[in-house]
């Protein structure tokens, strides 16, 4: 075919009962050009629109099976909901809801009356509020307590959490002005106290979720710290990141701290993520001191970076499973399941699509844990598979190494298995 054997836009739209044809026509034609100056046959014209009008249909965020063996995956979302949470969501959702109303007198409520006395109840804290993300909270309560003032930090803990987000950044846009203790590996008590002048606003400590120093190494525990500001009379804020609710346990000899044991510790004010370790959906939650909560929710920006119903919903639904049932929560699940749970998984898939297994390791993912393993095993696939099954429905996403696509089944629920095993019969 040559240039000057295309269609118009109009004599390839027509016929096609469909208001988005012209556009999809126009699309069509703008890449058949393309094609036909770099030698190749652009093919049925027609049937490249009808395709072009499927694709511009089909929702752009999708279901995805994740095939990885990191159970918080950003890239895919990170946590998945327990059926509670998604039931949750759904029916506030569905029509209006008591976002803002107390039911009970009638008159304008609080958001925050949804989740906060749950958040209490499972931290011990006298006071919560929930925002968009932990980016947020930290920001929010930066702005609230330290603008135009100074916050003390380590610079062990003045870290970059993924994308190009740094601590020191937000510490920046929040008015605050940072003051940097210790060295990169060694930080003590008696450098926060040192620090501390007229004009220092609060101490805070960032958990290194994501990295780990070793070797030559101090940090101060958070006890400490929490002597030295209450010697001083100032509020200390303690970034968790991940989100445990409770003690975990440990995970190959780590183990993440506790909202609730950094409150016991003397943290006034604790933040952490809904969406990693907790097994909720994106969102900042703070809990802590009821006086310095109040001065968040005060605060201008609360308004900016507050959470919507459905996040809400989720996280509230997110929670009483906590109260109830925590091994209900998929990522808890996956965390805690027997590796040889995981190996008959794999066994059967690999028997569906005559396949074999491997020996694997999982990852916690999200920041979480950077050094925990976690024994896993895999079903072993042609690496050139790896395309075809993400441009699938539903898209199948696993580990490419030493040639082979490793799908790994501590990731996957045993009511994915025949999903993932049709998929991979398709590109064969």
């Amino acid at each position: 075919m040559e240039l000057r054997n295309l269609p118009s836009v109009d004599e390839l739209a027509r016929g096609i009962d469909d208001p988005l044809a012209v556009d999809a026509a126009r699309t069509v034609l703008e890449r058949a050009r393309e094609e036909i100056r770099a030698g190749a046959d652009p093919g049925d014209l027609e049937t490249r629109v009808r395709e072009e009008l499927v694709a511009a249909r089909a929702p752009s965020l999708r279901r995805v099976l994740n095939a990885t063996g990191v159970i918080v995956h950003t890239n895919l979302g990170r946590a998945p909901l327990a059926e509670q949470a998604l039931a949750q969501v759904v029916e506030a959702a569905r029509g209006y809801s008591n976002l803002e109303l107390d039911l009970r007198d009638g008159v304008r409520g609080s958001r925050q009356d949804h989740v906060a006395p749950i958040l209490r109840r499972l931290t011990g804290a006298e006071a919560a509020i929930v925002v968009n993300n932990n980016a947020a909270a930290m920001l929010l309560a930066l702005a609230a307590l330290a603008e135009d003032r100074e916050v003390i930090v380590s610079r062990g803990e003045l870290i970059e959490i993924g994308d190009g987000f740094r601590i020191p950044d937000v510490l920046a846009r929040s008015g605050a002005r940072l003051v940097e203790v210790g060295t990169t590996n060694r930080t003590r008590a008696a450098d926060y106290e040192a620090a501390v002048s007229p004009g220092t606003a609060l101490l805070l400590r960032v958990h290194q979720s994501n990295f780990r120093v070793v070797g030559f190494t101090e940090q101060p525990r958070l006890e400490e710290l929490a002597a030295v500001a209450q010697r001083h009379g100032l509020p200390l804020l303690d970034d968790l990141g991940s989100g445990v609710l409770t003690s975990n346990g440990m995970l190959q000899g780590e183990s993440e701290p506790s909202a609730r044991e950094s409150l016991a510790a003397g943290a006034d004010l604790v933040c952490f993520s809904g969406d990693k370790l907790l097994g909720g959906p994106q969102a900042g939650v703070v809990v802590g001191r009821a006086e310095l909560v109040e001065r968040l929710r005060r605060h201008p920006l609360h308004r900016a970076v507050r959470a919507d119903k459905l996040t809400l919903a989720a996280l509230e639904g997110t929670l009483r499973v906590h109260l109830d049932a925590p091994e209900r929560i998929p990522v808890l699940r996956m965390l805690d399941e027997d590796v040889e749970v995981v190996r008959a998984r794999a066994d059967r898939l690999a028997s569906l699509v005559g396949a074999s297994v491997e020996e694997t390791v999982g990852r916690v993912g999200g920041g979480a844990l950077p050094l925990a393993e976690l024994p896993s095993f895999a079903c072993a696939v042609d690496e050139s598979f790896a395309g075809p099954l993400r441009g699938g429905e539903p898209p199948v996403v696993g580990i490419v190494r030493d040639g082979r696509l490793l799908l790994d089944c501590r990731t996957l629920r045993d009511d994915e298995i025949d999903e993932v095993a049709a998929a991979v019969k398709r590109c064969r």
